[in-house]
């Protein structure tokens, strides 16, 4: 860096630093970097919303102050016309303040139909690859708490599980890569205060208020249920409580996975004994899929009805024999054991 650009950069860091001189900014950035507590280098996922750039800011100076590189990119999908245009935009405010960005792009044919969960999906495998590339093992998103309790009535719709309604949580491990949400406990409210008074300016994505994608309504259910004494503070000790027990069922998970199988040295076949089957419903049904996730080589378990009815298959069969099939897997049951293999 030429001795120019040296003193343009210090310059910008200085002026950033200087916004923790407004007392709820620096009480936002402290109780981010006490969150945070990473000294490796990472990634920062971009939109242009007040969130994620509220995220730009507060790493900016986690980076500045705990030297370690920061890497920013944004994604263009490209399902809106103007998007690319969006894009540049954000690059260039976000240069503005030595922030420097990548533009990341969907090339190829778009989804006309969940539109939102496909766009999540491809923008999380666009930087977990960029990651990949930078052997770097943390990519961080600018959730906060109210995207958490989104998530929560989401999956109560779907019929979600224990499991599936705290999935949402500070980390969790995609592809080898963590996904890091250090905003998780962060009001949306005190977001945007950073993001006016550091950037003066966002990207509004139209489809946040479009009552066609689930999330949205979901939004607005919330904002009635606490016009009409919803307590965001109880229902955020409820999910907490709800971890707890997740966090219980886990162990014997892992129990009964230790105790009742076993993987051959090379990976491609598990055998479970006649215990393994002998737990409690959903122990059993979690230890399987977990089980078929390994085998068949699948980031997304299988869907829950589709284990329930192997289960009472394998179960109730009074055959010595039986294959079947399910998430790339053969599952065969021979006397008493059951072999779990890859599906070729």
């Amino acid at each position: 860096m030429s001795p120019k650009n040296l003193n343009v950069s210090n310059k910008t860091h200085k002026n950033l630093l200087n916004k923790l001189r407004d007392k709820r900014i620096f009480q936002i950035y402290r109780k981010f970097e006490n969150t945070l507590k990473l000294n490796q280098d990472f990634i920062v996922g971009v939109s242009g919303g007040p969130d994620s750039l509220a995220l730009c800011f507060l790493t900016k100076i986690y980076s500045i102050k705990k030297s370690c590189n920061t890497y920013y990119y944004i994604v263009d999908h490209g399902l809106r016309k103007n998007s690319s245009a969006e894009a540049q935009l954000v690059k260039k405010l976000l240069k503005k303040y030595n922030i420097k960005s990548d533009i990341l792009k969907w090339y190829g044919k778009k989804p006309i139909s969940n539109i939102q969960s496909l766009a999540r999906n491809k923008r999380y495998s666009l930087l977990i690859n960029q990651a990949k590339k930078l052997n770097i093992k943390n990519i961080l998103t600018g959730h906060h708490i109210d995207d958490l309790y989104e998530n929560f009535f989401i999956r109560i719709s779907r019929g979600s599980g224990l499991n599936g309604l705290v999935s949402f949580s500070e980390k969790t491990l995609r592809d080898k890569v963590n996904i890091v949400r250090p905003l998780i406990s962060f009001e949306k409210k005190h977001l945007n205060y950073v993001t006016n008074n550091v950037f003066k300016s966002y990207i509004e994505d139209p489809s946040n208020e479009d009552n066609k994608f689930q999330r949205v309504r979901i939004r607005k259910l919330i904002k009635h249920l606490q016009n009409e004494g919803l307590d965001k503070n109880k229902f955020l000790l409820t999910i907490k409580n709800l971890k707890d027990s997740n966090e219980t069922i886990k162990f014997y998970i892992a129990k009964n996975l230790t105790d009742n199988s076993y993987i051959y040295k090379d990976k491609s076949k598990i055998i479970l004994n006649e215990e393994f089957f002998n737990q409690p419903h959903e122990i059993t049904f979690r230890s399987l899929t977990e089980i078929i996730k390994f085998v068949g080589n699948k980031y997304y378990s299988v869907r829950g009805k589709k284990v329930d009815d192997i289960i009472d298959k394998l179960k109730g069969e009074t055959k010595i024999s039986l294959k079947l099939t399910l998430g790339n897997c053969i599952i065969h049951k021979v006397n008493k054991s059951i072999i779990v293999l890859k599906e070729h």
